[in-house]
């Protein structure tokens, strides 16, 4: 049975699951932004592709979007529209919605995508979260700022990744934010700040239930590399360790409870310093970073392919088999270059099996059967990328 799938994303990503997606049996369309036209694009596998002009960075007009659409099915039956990237998810909810076409709606979507209604649902499913607050009501803020101890972190509901995050300590502070939003403030909520160390679950999901997922620990967070320039490092959780068992089973939790019924999925925790595991944020989508990577490289399991062919199994009623995944440990370290080009070639260790081929950038993957080997290349490599390679954006 051939379906026709409808691919929305913002960045040029995504070529593994359009390549899947062909390859079984499928015609493939692609929106993307107007600035991936040079992009090297798999196009013996898209039926056709349409950039859109963008509205601020990285953001396709939904308009021509809905527009194009509306002509493009007078000729095609669209069978499902997939969002590669986080910033489309909502888009492509609401085409759902407004075509009649299968999959996650909006109300599911809004469970990963906005960071307000992930904790209010996780809330309400009895899972950790950080104490949090919307900024709709003075009086619910005060209260928050009040009874909850400091640092707080005023973030953005639909922002991906770091993005947007803004640390206070004190009422006076907070308030300062908050007013310097103006009438975005809705759009943001405060957050109790947990030091503590940030994991990862990257999973595959069938049938509302967890066949893949990979545990991981970031060794530089996110929100450090984001606000202070660091070098942006992660790597596999012991397998069977006491860590991994409380990430695999608080992920399957976080999965039932905000719906997921099949797909890829990426999920954020940290452990805080009273040993307790908090849920942080998920996304319905396939990890950012080269994380996808990483797990590949670990596992053999590309999330990307195998993302693609869940959803032709589903959407052709037929059964999805996961491939026998290994057991490797891997790691990965990517920083900003303040060289254009920068050689990689001196970090030379048989464990290096990928290398970041990106302008101003510079990254390896490693991988071993021992994860001690993967820790000590990353320390090493990281030392030695700052010294001779690494910048930041100020």
């Amino acid at each position: 049975m051939q379906l026709t799938f409808l691919c929305l994303t913002n960045e040029f990503k995504g070529s593994e699951f359009i390549k899947a997606c062909k390859e079984a049996g499928n015609r493939v369309f692609v929106i993307t932004s107007e600035s991936n036209k040079d992009k090297p694009w798999p196009r013996d596998f898209i039926e056709d592709i349409f950039f859109v002009r963008e509205v601020g960075q990285y953001k396709m007009n939904f308009e021509d979007i809905k527009g194009g659409l509306n002509h493009l099915f007078r000729a095609n039956k669209i069978d499902r529209i997939v969002a590669l990237d986080d910033f489309d998810v909502e888009k492509a909810a609401n085409l759902r919605e407004h075509f009649r076409i299968p999959g996650m709606g909006e109300t599911t979507c809004r469970h990963f995508r906005d960071k307000l209604a992930m904790r209010m649902k996780a809330a309400e499913a009895g899972l950790k979260v950080p104490p949090f607050s919307a900024l709709f009501h003075d009086a619910d803020i005060n209260e928050f700022a009040q009874n909850i101890p400091a640092p707080w972190v005023v973030k953005p509901r639909g922002e991906a990744s770091a993005s947007g995050i803004t640390k206070v300590h004190t009422a006076e502070e907070l308030w300062k934010v908050i007013h310097e939003l103006g009438e975005e403030r809705p759009n943001y909520l405060v957050e109790q700040f947990k030091p503590g160390t940030v994991y990862h679950v990257d999973a595959l999901s069938v049938n509302g239930k967890d066949v893949f997922s990979r545990s991981s620990q970031y060794l530089n967070t996110p929100m450090e590399v984001a606000h202070g320039g660091g070098i942006f490092r992660s790597n596999i959780v012991e397998f069977g360790s006491a860590d991994d068992k409380a990430l695999q089973k608080f992920n399957k939790e976080v999965l039932k409870a905000f719906g997921m019924n099949f797909g890829a999925s990426h999920t954020e925790f940290i452990k805080a310093e009273d040993g307790e595991f908090y849920f942080l944020e998920t996304a319905s989508r396939v990890g950012g970073a080269h994380l996808a990577e990483m797990v590949e490289a670990s596992s053999g399991i590309n999330l990307w392919a195998e993302w693609a062919k869940i959803e032709s199994a589903m959407a052709k009623g037929e059964s999805y088999k996961l491939p026998k995944a290994k057991k490797d440990y891997a790691g990965i370290i990517v920083s900003l270059s303040r060289l254009q080009h920068p050689d990689s070639q001196s970090f030379n260790a048989i464990e290096v099996i990928w290398r970041l081929q990106k302008d101003y950038h510079i990254g390896l993957i490693v991988k071993s059967k021992k994860q001690e080997r993967v820790l000590d290349l990353l320390e090493d490599y990281a030392k030695k990328i700052f010294q001779d390679f690494h910048t930041h954006v100020a």
